[in-house]
């Protein structure tokens, strides 16, 4: 069974869509990636969403992208270049730090194109990648 509701788009098809409508779907798979990883790991409910909390911003996902930039192909990292170009119509939140913000809107834009596109295997291969430092910390239970 799959999450999908139509075929996945071509990687083509997929990069002529506005970055912030991939971020758009990116933000959503990642948040869903971050808490299935939280409930994995069998913590509380409380432990649960502060791992969601904490997994699930601006900083985090900044950090995150830092982690496996080196790792993109050009075409992924075209795809993070125009996310994190692209200008949406609000400010973004004010505790955040403009450039986090930025990066995490091209990091959103990857993982928007990857599952769009039918790439995710490609997506958890970076998603894992991305996540290993707080993986890493022992779970809160």
């Amino acid at each position: 069974m799959s999450l999908r509701e139509t075929a996945p788009m071509t990687p083509e098809e997929t990069r002529m869509m506005n970055p912030l409508q991939l971020a758009y779907m990116g933000d959503t798979v990642w948040e869903l990636l971050v808490r299935s990883q939280a409930v994995a790991r069998k913590l509380t409910v409380r432990h649960m969403h502060q791992a969601a909390v904490s997994g699930v911003n601006a900083r985090a996902q900044a950090e995150a992208l830092s982690r496996i930039v080196n790792e993109l192909t050009e075409d992924e990292a075209d795809v993070v270049r125009r996310g994190r170009n692209a200008h949406p119509h609000h400010a973004g939140p004010k505790h955040q730090d403009p450039a986090d913000y930025k990066a995490a809107t091209g990091l959103e834009a990857l993982i928007g194109y990857l599952y769009l596109s039918g790439q995710e295997e490609r997506m958890m291969t970076l998603f894992h990648l991305a996540r290993q430092e707080e993986n890493a910390c022992p779970a809160q239970r």
